[in-house]
C-alpha cells in the first residue's frame, strides 16, 4: 500500500520523531510506513487520517499490480 505520510509530515514541519510521539508509536514504524515497509493497523491508519484531516483513502492507496 502507497502513502503519501511523508509529504503531509514535511508540509506541517513534523520530524519523524514529532509524528510518532502524536500518533504513540515508534520513529522506526514512520519510517516503515513511509517507505511502504509496513502496512499500519486500521487503528493507526485512523489516527493518521484524523490528525492531518484528511480521509484514510487520501492517504492511502492500494498499489496494483499489473
Amino acid at each position: 500500500m502507497k502513502n503519501n505520510i511523508k509529504e503531509l509530515r514535511k508540509s506541517n514541519n513534523l520530524r519523524q520523531e514529532d509524528l510518532a510521539q502524536i500518533l504513540g508509536v515508534t520513529r522506526q514504524t514512520i519510517i516503515a510506513i513511509e517507505n511502504n515497509k509496513y502496512d499500519p493497523t486500521l487503528e493507526l491508519a485512523m489516527k493518521i487520517s484524523e490528525y492531518f484531516g484528511k480521509s484514510v483513502n487520501d492517504i492511502f492507496q492500494l498499489g496494483h499490480e499489473s
